[in-house]
Order: C-alpha cells, then sequence, then structure tokens
C-alpha cells in the first residue's frame, strides 16, 4: 500500500518572525494567513529557515503550537523535530504530535553525525515513537554527513517514514536513491533552483525558501508541472532563478530575512551567530526585489 502524501506541490520553509523580546506572534500570525490566501500547499515550522538552532525550546513548542491553532486545518504544519540528541527529539516529536502537527521534519544529526548504521536506527527510533509521518531531511552542506541511496532504502520500510527533504544538490545520487525508493517515499526538492529536475525524477514537490516571498508564483512551478506543461514548469523555473540566486548571496535565512523586512512582514532581526546581510548583499538583494516587483 502506498503512504500518504503529506502534501504536493510547495511547502514554505517559514522564516520566524523574531524581535529583541523573542518571537513576534502578530507578525508570525500575519505571515501564516498570507501564505494560506497565497494558496501553499503547507507549511514547515521550526526548519532551518524559521531559525530554530537558536530558538529555545519553549520557543519552539510555541511555535508549532501556535502555527497549528493559527492554521486551524487549512494546510498540513509539518513541525522541524530533528536533533543530534535523539532524546529531545523523541520528545520535540512526541510533543508536536500532541499540539496537532500534520508531519514531522526530522533532519539529520549535525556536528556529531553518524554512520549509515546510527542514521538508520536513529530515524526508527524516532519513527517509531511518532503518531504522524516523517519527512527525513537530507542536508550534507550543513551537517557534515549525507543519507546513502541503501539507508534510505531501508527506511522506506518504515510505516511512519514518508518522504525526503534532499538538499545534497547531487542528481547523479538523487537518480540512485530514486531507483530504490520510488514508489515508496516521497521525493521534496529542498534547493529552490532544483524543483523541476527533481519532480522529473518522480518528486512531488519543494520545501522552499523563495516561497517566502512569492508563494503564488514558486507554487506555479509545481501547477505546471502537474498539468504537463512541462515546458512551462521549466519556464518559471528560469524565471525565477535571478530572485532564488539572490536568496542565497548568503547563508540562508539572513537574506531571506532581510526581503521579508523589506517587505514589511517582520523585522530585520537574526539571533547570533546569524548577522544581518552585509551592506553590499542588502543593496543587492533590494535591486533584484524590485525588478521582480516586490517592493518599489
Amino acid at each position: 500500500m502506498k503512504k500518504k502524501t503529506v502534501f504536493k506541490g510547495i511547502a514554505t520553509a517559514l522564516i520566524t518572525p523574531l524581535d529583541e523580546t523573542g518571537i513576534n506572534y502578530e507578525q508570525f500570525g500575519k505571515l501564516i494567513d498570507w501564505q494560506i490566501e497565497e494558496k501553499i500547499d503547507a507549511l514547515v515550522i521550526c526548519g532551518t529557515t524559521g531559525e530554530a538552532s537558536t530558538l529555545s525550546d519553549a520557543e519552539h513548542r510555541a511555535a508549532i503550537t501556535f502555527a497549528v491553532q493559527q492554521a486551524k486545518g487549512r494546510v498540513p504544519i509539518i513541525a522541524g523535530t530533528g536533533s543530534n540528541d535523539i532524546e529531545y527529539a523523541h520528545d520535540l516529536t512526541s510533543f508536536a504530535c500532541e499540539a496537532g502537527a500534520d508531519a514531522m521534519l526530522v533532519v539529520t544529526p549535525y556536528y556529531n553525525k553518524a554512520t549509515q548504521k546510527g542514521l538508520t536506527k536513529m530515524f526508527t527510533q524516532i519513527a517509531d515513537k511518532s503518531t504522524k509521518p516523517i519527512i527525513l531531511y537530507n542536508v550534507p552542506s550543513r551537517t557534515g554527513i549525507n543519507i546513502e541511496s541503501a539507508t534510505y532504502e531501508a527506511l522506506a520500510e518504515h510505516e511512519n517514514i514518508v518522504g525526503i527533504k534532499e538538499a545534497n544538490g547531487n542528481i547523479s545520487k538523487i537518480v540512485e536513491t530514486m531507483a530504490r525508493v520510488h514508489g515508496k517515499l516521497d521525493l521534496y526538492s529542498g534547493n529552490d533552483d532544483q524543483i523541476v529536475p527533481l519532480m522529473a525524477l518522480g518528486g512531488v514537490g519543494c520545501i522552499s525558501v523563495l516561497s517566502n516571498i512569492m508563494p503564488a508564483q514558486t507554487r506555479e512551478i509545481c501547477t505546471r508541472f502537474f498539468k504537463g506543461d512541462i515546458a512551462g514548469s521549466a519556464e518559471q523555473q528560469y524565471k525565477l532563478y535571478g530572485i532564488t540566486e539572490a536568496l542565497f548571496c548568503e547563508v540562508n535565512p539572513i537574506p531571506v530575512k532581510a526581503a521579508m523586512a523589506a517587505m514589511g512582514f517582520c523585522k530585520d532581526y537574526l539571533r547570533m551567530p546569524l548577522t544581518t546581510i552585509e551592506d553590499t548583499n542588502r543593496e543587492k538583494l533590494i535591486s533584484v526585489m524590485r525588478a521582480y516587483g516586490l517592493i518599489v
């Protein structure tokens, strides 16, 4: 039996509006509502773009709870619950399940890394304790560890592990993975510049940074593809390349936070060790945003 798909299309890896006092829930609520009005397919809360690594435990849990309550079932809420401490990942996953999140995004362990055996055991144990579907998150540029194709194949047998957010950037390795797990795990691009290529390999969408500022336009890539307009989908991917590139002129989420602030959604505030965007990069980002009609 095919596992249930959490979402098809674009899920925004949502920023967390912060200021000196903590999470700005008024801005957070308006942002969630706007994303839904723009017909986004799902929202990821407390992922990399949401600055989960510098949120306190209380803030992390409160953000997940708030998002679930604000969304009111209008779109799936996917909670980032991964950690390099498995007991904390267990606890946070259990909390998010009880809070009403629709799925979990669980990243590979960072800094301490792991062998492929360790990854298999860790993800299996987290999935055993979860009552909701789990999407594995592979981002070796940040964590220093890659999930290999054989590991995905083994994990695909678990009923609660339903998808992959793949950000390793290696198309050949993704082909190898899909040769092993196609039909067992849903594939989501973790890179905004690879949405069409990964859908061509059987992917069902993207967990996106770009859709923070352009949800409808990013979603159009998938909409056209699903309708069979592959050329049109590729054309939309090309069209958005300039702004996609600008959003990664510095480490994520520095540029997207600056972009969202320029659009009036939040304050350009990040927690150390992240700092606000360099002046020269800000000028380039603002110039590109003007060219795309995002700001005047």
